[in-house]
């Protein structure tokens, strides 16, 4: 069955594996993926991600970070705006999540980038998903 809400499935996926203690979690590329992958590396919540080839299927493969405690780093993931029902903020009224500890992920014109990003370079645009 055809998934109309792909990050959706990503972030659902990456939830999963980190309730089961996985090292990692395989998805399917696709460019808007990959995209918020480099920002869950850059802000620290993955340890890396690597782009896998075999027998013409290719996926990403998304290494998760635990602490010390074996705890992982993403204590939530939660998809906001949804195919149906888009959520779209100005810079103005960009969502601060957890006094500014978690992160929040926005498709801007500019393309995707966190909510702090896109107050510095003040555009808006939607919401796709928080971290923290």
């Amino acid at each position: 069955m055809a998934s109309h809400d792909i990050i959706g499935d990503m972030l659902a996926k990456i939830k999963n594996a980190i309730t089961a203690r996985h090292e990692y979690v395989d998805v399917i590329p696709s460019k808007e993926k990959v995209e918020i992958i480099k920002i869950l590396k850059n802000e620290g919540y993955i340890k890396n991600f690597r782009k896998i080839v075999e027998d013409e299927k290719q996926w990403t493969r998304i290494f998760l970070k635990y602490d010390e405690g074996g705890k992982s780093v993403i204590d939530g993931i939660m998809r906001i705006s949804k195919p149906g029902r888009r959520i779209y903020k100005g810079y103005k009224d960009m969502p601060r999540l957890y006094n500014g500890t978690g992160t929040v992920i926005v498709s801007t014109s500019a393309g995707i980038t966190t909510g702090r990003k896109a107050i510095e370079k003040k555009i808006g645009g939607e919401i796709l998903c928080t971290v923290w």
